[in-house]
C-alpha cells in the first residue's frame, strides 16, 4: 500500500498544507536562479514584488510578503502523483509563479491597489511606469525559465506541449482580465459572465498548472486531461471562496477592509448572485448604486445588506463546495497513491475554507 512521502509533513506555515513545504525550498532555489542579477534598477523591483528583498534592495527575512505558491505548488505536485518525482518540473512550475506575479504587479496597477500582502504595492514605492516595465519584465522572465524545461531530457514534444500549455494559460488569463475590467461599470453581469470570466482570468492558470505538471509525469493523454477538469473546478471554488473574503473577510487577516470588493464596483460572485436573483425593487436599489461615480461607506452598508437578503454568502458558499468536490471527483478518476488522494483532499480543504 502506497504512503505518504515522509516530507510531507513540513510546512512553511502552521495553516498551510504539506506538499507547500514539500517543494518551498527547491521551489525557491529555481526561482531565484532565474531572476538575473544585472541591472537592479529593473530587477530589485521583481524581487521586491516576489517578497525577497525590501524597497532598498536589502534581503528580508520570513515568509509574510510572499505568496503561497499555489500554481507550482499543484504544479509539481500533479507531476509527483502520477511519476513519484517532481524536480524534473520545477522549471515549469517556476514559470508558472512568473506569470501568476506578473498579473498581479499589473493588477495593482489596474485596481489602484496600494498595498499586497501587508506592504506597498510595486507601483506605489516606484510609480506606474516603471511598475508596468517590472510586470512586462516578470512575463519575459517566465517564459525564459520555461525554456529552462529543455534541460530536463523530456522528450521534446512533452516540452513544446508544456509551453503550449503556458501560452495558453496566460493568454486567457489575459483575456479573463480584460472581462474583469469591462465588467467594473457594466451593472448588467449575471453568473454565467461572472463563471465565464474567473474560468479564463483564475481558472486558466490553475488548470494550466496541473495540466503541465500531469503532462511531465505521464504521457496518458486521458490522464492529463482529468487533471485539467480538476484544476477547473478548484480554479472556479479558489476563485468564489476569494470573493467571499473581498466581501465579508476579517481586515486584520485579508489586509482589506470589509466590503472592499463592493467599494471597487467589483462585479464579485456576491454582487453577480444578488443581480439575478434580488427581487425587482430590491435589484433597482442595487442597480442604483452601483451606478454611483463613488461609493461611501453608507453604500457599502446598503451593498451588504442587499446581499445579506438574497443569500449570496451562502450561494457563494454551496458554490464553493460544490466545485470543490467536482475537483476531487475528477482526480478520483485516476489511479493515483493513497497519498496523493489524502493530500489532494487536504488541499482541497484547506482551499475551500481558508480566511485569506
Amino acid at each position: 500500500m502506497s504512503t505518504i512521502p515522509s516530507a510531507s509533513v513540513v510546512t512553511t506555515d502552521a495553516q498551510l498544507p504539506g506538499m507547500f513545504g514539500r517543494y518551498r525550498d527547491s521551489l525557491a532555489v529555481e526561482l531565484r536562479s532565474a531572476m538575473p542579477e544585472s541591472s537592479p534598477q529593473l530587477y530589485d523591483l521583481l524581487k521586491y514584488h516576489m517578497g525577497w528583498v525590501d524597497s532598498h534592495g536589502v534581503p528580508v527575512a520570513g515568509a509574510e510578503s510572499q505568496g503561497k505558491a499555489l500554481r507550482p505548488t499543484l504544479c509539481l505536485f500533479s507531476c509527483e502523483a502520477l511519476s513519484g518525482q517532481w524536480g524534473t518540473a520545477l522549471p515549469a512550475a517556476a514559470a508558472m509563479e512568473f506569470v501568476h506575479n506578473f498579473s498581479l504587479i499589473h493588477d495593482d496597477i489596474q485596481d489602484g491597489d496600494a498595498e499586497r500582502r501587508h506592504r506597498p504595492t510595486v507601483w506605489s514605492v516606484w510609480g506606474v511606469p516603471r511598475a508596468l516595465v517590472a510586470g512586462d519584465a516578470m512575463f519575459s522572465l517566465a517564459d525564459a525559465t520555461a525554456h529552462r524545461l529543455s534541460l530536463q531530457r523530456l522528450p521534446a514534444g512533452t516540452v513544446l506541449g508544456v509551453s503550449a500549455l503556458i501560452l495558453q494559460g496566460y493568454l486567457e488569463m489575459i483575456e479573463g482580465q480584460c472581462l474583469d475590467l469591462s465588467f467594473e461599470e457594466n451593472v448588467q453581469v449575471g453568473v454565467d459572465d461572472y463563471l465565464g470570466m474567473i474560468a479564463l482570468k483564475t481558472g486558466a492558470l490553475i488548470r494550466c498548472s496541473m495540466a503541465i505538471g500531469a503532462s511531465i509525469g505521464s504521457d496518458d493523454r486521458a490522464v492529463v486531461e482529468a487533471f485539467s477538469r480538476s484544476g477547473s473546478r478548484l480554479g472556479r471554488a479558489f476563485q468564489i471562496r476569494d470573493d467571499v473574503l473581498g466581501v465579508w473577510g476579517e481586515e486584520e487577516t485579508t489586509g482589506k477592509a470589509v466590503g472592499a470588493d463592493i467599494l471597487r464596483k467589483k462585479k464579485s460572485y456576491p454582487l453577480a448572485y444578488a443581480l439575478d436573483n434580488a427581487s425587482s425593487s430590491t435589484r433597482q436599489r442595487l442597480i442604483g448604486v452601483l451606478q454611483k461615480t463613488e461609493l461611501l461607506r453608507d453604500d457599502v452598508d446598503e451593498v451588504l445588506g442587499i446581499l445579506d437578503e438574497v443569500g449570496a454568502q451562502e450561494a457563494a458558499r454551496d458554490l464553493v463546495y460544490c466545485n470543490a468536490e467536482q475537483a476531487v471527483e475528477e482526480l478520483n478518476r485516476v489511479a493515483l497513491p493513497s497519498w496523493a488522494t489524502d493530500e489532494f483532499r487536504h488541499l482541497v480543504d484547506f482551499l475551500t475554507s481558508r480566511d485569506y
